[in-house]
């Protein structure tokens, strides 16, 4: 990889017309040049759509038809993917700073390096309080096996990465990020640099916690990725929930 990496940066939307102009505002007010912005619109019918076709100049891919979920989306973007690294940034995220990408970039100057992440702020829907502060902290097999995991929205890797290890399996309806992360960082080894910064900000109210079905059903495929993974069972599933707690007191 030469040192002025191509980063392609793959928004996945749907019905988000109240917050997608800050993320795209965002991925375009970043300082590194060498974005390729990959757009995969599930066929929005509240406005996005028409927010979308204005600004479409500005997307070097832009897919506008049904899919069977975000992870159906975001493998579409990957596949459509030319950069040397592969990110995403949500329809409700923005980057922590102007220089997120050029920080991102910068550390995959180093050859030895697959795979980079950061912290996540979850910020209220308005962005004027913090909610959580998710310092990832660095990487061990250790805490891997007691349920620790980096940030999905701040995990960046070399495409090369997703073509020798998969994509996101869409048998998960809410856990194949994690599936994903487990597979490539314990299954293939990736050798992982922590970026101690806040790379993302999201906002509060994913499709986890949306309700208690769905917090079931995280809990369920967590669970299942673990196993599958050869990771850990019930006690790393239950270190992962409680080591969130000291995130709602971190700022």
């Amino acid at each position: 990889m030469s040192n002025d990496p191509k980063i392609s940066i793959i928004t996945a939307v749907y019905n988000a017309r109240e917050t997608i102009g800050d993320t795209l505002d965002s991925i375009l007010g970043q300082t590194w040049p060498n974005i390729e912005l990959i757009i995969i619109n599930g066929a929005s019918d509240d406005g996005t759509t028409e927010l979308l076709e204005a600004r479409k100049e500005h997307f070097d891919v832009y897919i506008n038809e049904p899919d069977s979920g975000i992870y159906d989306a975001l493998n579409k973007g990957i596949s459509r993917a030319s950069g040397d690294v592969v990110g995403f940034l949500h329809a409700d995220d923005i980057f922590g700073s102007k220089q997120s990408l050029a920080h991102i970039a910068a550390v995959f100057g180093n050859p030895s390096i697959d795979a980079i992440y950061g912290d996540l702020l979850y910020v209220s829907r308005n962005k004027d309080r913090i909610i959580r502060c998710w310092r990832a902290g660095e990487y061990s097999l250790n805490r891997l096996k007691k349920g620790w995991m980096p940030p999905h929205p701040t995990f960046y890797v070399r495409r090369s990465v997703y073509d020798r290890l998969g994509m996101f399996d869409t048998s998960y309806r809410i856990a194949a990020d994690y599936d994903c992360m487990l597979r490539f960082i314990f299954q293939g080894k990736l050798r992982c640099h922590y970026l101690p910064e806040v790379l993302v900000k999201m906002r509060l109210g994913g499709e986890s916690n949306r309700s208690i079905q769905n917090m079931i059903c995280k809990s369920t495929e967590d669970y299942r990725a673990l196993k599958h993974n050869r990771v850990g069972g019930l006690t790393a599933l239950l270190w992962k929930n409680i080591s969130k707690i000291p995130q709602f007191f971190l700022r």
